[in-house]
């Protein structure tokens, strides 16, 4: 599991265009599910296009931070389809 900023950062780089899910946490207990394509990547935040047909809007962005405090997870779909 990466453990700073850059690390996060730099695996995030080398997954643009993947198709991911992120799970974020939405209040006590509960967790928000949202599927697309990790789209680009900036020096404090990265970008997902979200998939239309579950989603009202078209892309939201995270911080390295919410992943490295764990206030969201990360999944991509490739690593699902190996195991």
């Amino acid at each position: 599991m990466p453990t700073t900023l850059a690390t996060i950062k730099d695996n995030l780089d080398h997954r643009i265009g993947e198709e991911l899910m992120v799970v974020a946490q939405a209040g006590r207990k509960k967790t928000t599910e949202r599927h697309g394509v990790l789209k680009e990547t900036y020096p404090a935040v990265f970008v997902v296009d979200l998939d239309q047909d579950e989603n009202s809007f078209e892309r939201v962005s995270y911080s390295y931070t919410d992943i490295l405090t764990k206030n969201i997870e990360i999944d991509f779909e490739m690593d699902k389809d190996e195991s």
